[in-house]
């Protein structure tokens, strides 16, 4: 690869790339662009084959020249916004974020307004301009509900530096989750590939065929009477829902999860709701608690942690008093 400016990439396909679609090849050669955000440019005609516009589902014959040129970035077409989220660290090139559940990370479908990158918008006037004007400093992402650490790049050096550790696999994140069941195993490794539903297109699942791959790993914090545990999970790879469609898959699905668990109907059952009249869960119980990686600028390792918010936190401790009480039946 030459590189001719900071936006200007050039590329000669190898004699293997035979049957390669052009976007694979630019996703799997660039690092720092998703994969949607590399389809926009090549259907913008910043991707061109031969000097030719072209297709993202091009196949790419033996030495075909590719040209990749990635525009500076524009006035952001979002409105600035005062939201609420607390900041754990910054510095001059990246900001770590204890996302509350319930915010959106980047505007969507049905959510053009009042997400944590209209708040950064507002906060940080210098974002990376790599994720797009939709997406400015967003190097990778949690679910709405999902509450805990979301790294933020500053600047275009830093966004591509984090997302190779992404990529690679050598960024720490480490979660906590309330899980259904009483989990029986001390720790597992869940390696399957995870892909797009075949019929609900929102959601992910496991994909034998055409999936890719995705590799959790668990342990067993503590289990509580009720029919509940509590898990320490590690992702090696970011693959949408991972966790939640992993731990569903084994039989163990995050407490109150609308889509892979059992909704939040469930705890209308339970007996810490029916006895103690506790407030009902309203969100999946999980939190991204640490997060670790190499800083951009100074080239060493950084670990940063967020407490678990006060409404996990509540239902933690009211299970553990369920525990206490049935012990001190049972003796």
């Amino acid at each position: 690869m030459e590189k001719k400016s900071g936006r200007i990439f050039r590329y000669k396909a190898p004699d293997n790339s035979r049957e390669v679609r052009l976007d694979s090849f630019l996703a799997s050669s660039l690092t720092g662009l998703s994969r949607s955000r590399i389809k926009a440019l090549i259907k913008s005609g910043d991707a061109k084959v031969n000097n030719c516009r072209s297709k993202p589902s091009y196949k790419l014959k033996a030495h075909d020249e590719i040209l990749l040129s990635i525009p500076a970035p524009t006035a952001s077409i979002l409105k600035p916004e005062t939201i609420d989220f607390s900041i754990i660290h910054e510095d001059n090139s990246i900001i770590i974020i204890d996302k509350p559940a319930g915010l959106v990370v980047h505007p969507g479908p049905g959510h053009s307004t009042g997400t944590l990158v209209h708040g950064l918008l507002d906060y940080c006037q210098d974002l990376s301009g790599i994720g797009g004007i939709l997406r400015p400093g967003i190097v990778h992402r949690l679910d709405r509900d999902t509450s805990g650490l979301l790294l933020i790049a500053k600047n275009d050096h830093a966004h591509t530096f984090l997302a190779d550790q992404f990529k690679s696999g050598t960024v720490k994140k480490q979660y906590v989750a309330l899980v259904h069941g009483q989990v029986k195993e001390h720790g597992g490794k869940i390696d399957l590939p995870i892909g797009r539903h075949p019929v609900r297109r929102k959601e992910m699942s496991i994909a034998l065929s055409g999936g890719r791959r995705a590799l959790t790993f668990w342990h067993k914090i503590e289990e509580f009477h009720g029919g509940i545990s509590l898990l320490s999970v590690v992702t090696k790879t970011g693959r949408s829902h991972q966790i939640r469609v992993h731990l569903s898959h084994i039989g163990h699905p995050v407490a109150g999860d609308k889509v892979y668990g059992h909704g939040l109907n469930w705890w209308k059952r339970h007996p810490l709701h029916r006895k103690s009249g506790l407030q009902p869960i309203k969100r999946q119980m999980l939190h991204a608690r640490s997060l670790g990686f190499t800083h951009p600028d100074e080239d060493r390792y950084m670990e940063f942690e967020a407490p678990v918010p006060d409404d996990m936190e509540h239902i933690i401790r009211a299970l553990r008093m369920l525990n206490s009480h049935n012990h001190a039946n049972i003796t």
